[in-house]
Order: structure tokens, then C-alpha cells, then sequence
């Protein structure tokens, strides 16, 4: 659970610095109506102030709703599956770090607890121990203490077979989070090349290359693949720290692994 509150607290550290770049902007279009308000006087022409003044104080909306307002832009036939990738893949990615964080043992005590459940109670009393423990760790011990009737080979390979199940149900639904990764830029980009054909058909219509015609269209091609990029970065740095979670686990469960055995050796020499 540590590893969860510590992803809400990048979380909040992110929201924080949100609202001191909007506090910020707040206060710049504050010294800049200062300013105007102070040239009123020096000018003639208080329409022409009142103009320029109008686009600082109507950026006081703040990020969240300029991105709103670009999101709308671009149209909710491209946009619309973009933020599908990124809702369902970032629920995907918040199960799978819960998952892993509520799997997270501590290998060094449970062995220590397995080897005196053994001493006082034989292979039965570790088995109890292991049944009684969550996490795959415990899982693949279960597995192999429950074959140590059959020989320490067969307990080898029941470990190392078990760990390859347990190492795959870590590796649940990561797949589609690197389908969303690939496919939320490839839709921004079909996006902006749609958009860019509809601008050369205005442009082909029209019978002249104007400003006005192409820069809507263009503006509106670019901005699918803007948040195709977004959401591809924001999914492959949750993807890369859940990659990271499953590789220290599969270390310890393979460091684990071969300490069990150790211990199993032990109490077959006595």
C-alpha cells in the first residue's frame, strides 16, 4: 500500500503545481490590467485598451479549461476513442499496481517463519504458514512444500513451474495497456491526415490557398495527434513503473526460491 500512496502523492504534487502555474498566470493578467488600466488615462481611444485587455483577462479560465476547450476542438469523432484509451488504460494500470502492491511479501520473514513452523511441526506446520500467507511467494512454496514427499528434484521443478503461472498472472491485462500505448498516437495521427485532406479539399473548392480556410482545418488535424501523444506518455511511464514492480518481485521470488530449497536440503540431511 506504501507504493500506492506514494503514486496518489505524485498525483497531488502534480494538481499542486497546476494551481500555482494558474495562480501564476492569475497574478501576470493582473499586473497586465495594471498596467492598461494606469496607459487609460495617457490614451484617446479606450476602445482599442479595452481590446487588448480583453484577451489576458479571459485567460483567467486556467489549464483544465483550455484543455477542454482544445478537446472539443478537435472533434469528438477522433477524440472520443483518444480518451477512451487513456481512461481504460490508466484503469488498467491503477488495478495492476494494487494488485502488485498487495502482493508484495516479505520473503525474508516468511522464511524465517516457515523454518521454525518446520522445526516444531514438521512439513504440515510450514504448509499452514504458506496457506495462511497472500502473494504468489507463498503460492509457489505452497506448491513445492507440498510435493517434498517426491524428492527435492520434483520439488525443484514444481517451484520453477509455478513461478512461470505466477509470473503471468503479474503480467495480467499489460498487453492492452500497450495496445493503448501504440494506438492512442496512430488514431492522432490518422486524425491529422484526415484533417489535412479536408483542408485540401477547401483549399481545392475555394480555388485559392486563404489563411482562413486552411487554418481551421489544420488546427483542428493537429490537435487529435497532440493528445494521442499525451496519452501515449502519460500510459508508457505508468507502464514502465509497473514493469519495474514486476521485475523486483520476480527477483525475489527467484532469490526466494532457492532459499527454500536451502532450507529443504537442511531438514533432509537431519
Amino acid at each position: 500500500m506504501k507504493k500506492v500512496f506514494a503514486i496518489l502523492s505524485i498525483v497531488a504534487i502534480f494538481n499542486f503545481g497546476s494551481t500555482l502555474k494558474v495562480v501564476a498566470q492569475d497574478s501576470t493578467a493582473t499586473e497586465q490590467v495594471a498596467q492598461t488600466d494606469s496607459a487609460t488615462a495617457a490614451l484617446t481611444d479606450s476602445t482599442q485598451v479595452t481590446e487588448e485587455t480583453a484577451a489576458p483577462v479571459a485567460a483567467e479560465g486556467g489549464m483544465h479549461k483550455g484543455l477542454k476547450q482544445k478537446f472539443i476542438e478537435g472533434g469528438a469523432g477522433w477524440m472520443a476513442p483518444i480518451a477512451f484509451c487513456l481512461i481504460v488504460g490508466l484503469a488498467l494500470c491503477i488495478e495492476r499496481i494494487m494488485y502488485l502492491s498487495l502482493s508484495s511479501t516479505n520473503t525474508k520473514k516468511l522464511l524465517t517463519n516457515i523454518e521454525d513452523a518446520w522445526d516444531k511441526g514438521g512439513v504440515s506446520a510450514a504448509l499452514d504458514v504458506c496457506r495462511n500467507t497472500r502473494g504468489p511467494v507463498a503460492s509457489i512454496f505452497y506448491q513445492g512444500l507440498s510435493r517434498y514427499d517426491e524428492g527435492i528434484d520434483v520439488v525443484e521443478k514444481s517451484v520453477a513451474s509455478y513461478g512461470g503461472v505466477q509470473l503471468g498472472l503479474l503480467e495480467k491485462n499489460l498487453t492492452w495497456v500497450s495496445l493503448f500505448i501504440t494506438l492512442a498516437p496512430s488514431l492522432g495521427f490518422l486524425g491529422t491526415v484526415i484533417g489535412m485532406i479536408q483542408a485540401f479539399d477547401k483549399i481545392q473548392q475555394v480555388g485559392d490557398i486563404s489563411a482562413t480556410v486552411v487554418a481551421g482545418g489544420m488546427k483542428v488535424a493537429l490537435l487529435t495527434t497532440v493528445f494521442g501523444l499525451i496519452v501515449a506518455m502519460i500510459l508508457q511511464v505508468f507502464f514502465n513503473y509497473i514493469l519495474t514492480l514486476i521485475e523486483g518481485m520476480t527477483n525475489d521470488m527467484e532469490d526466494s526460491s532457492i532459499s527454500l530449497l536451502d532450507i529443504i536440503v537442511k531438514h533432509e540431511k537431519k
